[in-house]
């Protein structure tokens, strides 16, 4: 049986600074007037400003949100009027996910709120260790994407 000092937190810390993050996004976001998003939508809206056109199961794929979380959200941000819908051109079955002009001009200001939660991220680092700590990060999620993705 482990002692509680031979085991690890990161689940327990990834939940935490999952939850505080978020709460300090969405505060900061009110800060500079972007009501109409909350943090999540944010992550759908920042696929779409690097490749916009996107078909749900491409956003699906880049925000890592299953379809059914997907869905509703694009309602609200559709009703928003922050995206529109489009019929692919190539397949009618196919729909395509597109932002708006009243969204790109929110854009601009949810950089600005991204690039301060940088800031705050990392406070005290060097670049060395910002560095190292992403490398670390991004080896987690691949040691999670695999897990995920494994066949049984």
């Amino acid at each position: 049986m482990s002692s509680m000092k031979e085991q690890r937190a990161a689940g327990y810390l990834i939940a935490k600074i999952h939850q505080r993050s978020g709460r300090i996004f969405a505060k900061k976001l009110k800060e500079h007037n972007i009501q109409d998003i909350n943090p999540a939508q944010g992550r759908i809206l920042f696929a779409l400003w690097q490749n916009n056109g996107l078909s749900i199961i491409k956003l699906s794929k880049e925000t890592g949100l299953s379809k059914s979380t997907l869905t509703p959200m694009l309602d609200r941000l559709e009703k928003s009027g922050l995206i529109k819908r489009v019929h692919s051109t190539n397949d009618r079955r196919k729909i395509l996910i597109f932002v708006t002009a009243k969204n790109k001009q929110l854009q601009s200001h949810y950089i600005l709120v991204s690039k301060k939660m940088t800031e705050i991220f990392y406070k005290n680092f060097t670049n060395e260790e910002r560095d190292q700590f992403e490398i670390y990060l991004q080896q987690l999620h691949n040691n999670l994407l695999e897990e995920e993705t494994q066949k049984l």
